[in-house]
């Protein structure tokens, strides 16, 4: 069974080490885009940098949302918001019909207005690479506006795990994109 960790980059060679101490020593292997460690015993480590000076972060949830431009560490830009998306209603014809385009149409609210704030933060040449987190459908959504074209191709990192955002989610974001997601294998999980 696999397991990823993330590691803060001025950590790692200290948790190299306890790697190394933990599956009897360890070889590295640098490819282009990551390095993997494989201990004595056989176990292995697949580490992924994400190392992009300028950041831009887009969260959103249907209970909030957060846009951000990270430089170099530091958040240089950023707006964050609440909206209020009714849940699923256990009522039942026409009732439930009104309410789920009624939550439809305020979801479409809350993705316009990511997307705006998304343009003014993170406009074509200000970041490196995008950074998702949240509701996946909805993140993505918002990427799928045109007018965001120049952050598609870019390489990006996910972190679908967030709660509702607000600054502070917003700064851990920033900071768990930056860590070095590391993929454990034991020895008897590639059997």
């Amino acid at each position: 069974m696999s397991r990823t960790v993330e590691v803060d980059s001025a950590r790692l060679d200290r948790w190299i080490e306890g790697f190394a101490a933990r599956h009897d020593g360890a070889t590295r292997a640098d490819v282009p885009g990551c390095f993997v460690l494989t201990g004595g015993d056989g176990a292995t480590a697949h580490g992924e940098p994400f190392d992009h000076a300028r950041i831009g972060v887009v969260l959103v949830r249907r209970g909030g949302h957060a846009v951000g431009r990270d430089e170099g560490g530091d958040l240089v830009a950023h707006t964050c918001g609440t909206a209020y998306v009714q849940g699923r209603t256990k009522k039942g014809g026409w009732s439930q019909q009104r309410y789920a385009r009624r939550r439809g149409n305020r979801a479409d609210g809350v993705i316009d207005k990511v997307s705006e704030l998304a343009l003014r933060h993170l406009e074509p040449g200000s970041v490196d690479a995008p950074v998702l987190g949240g509701d996946r459908r909805m993140a993505e959504q918002v990427l799928d506006d045109d007018r965001l074209a120049h952050l598609r191709d870019l390489p990006r990192r996910t972190l679908w795990d967030l709660p509702d955002p607000g600054f502070a989610v917003l700064e851990e974001a920033a900071r768990r994109a930056r860590a070095i997601r590391i993929t454990l294998e034991d020895a008897s999980d590639r059997g």
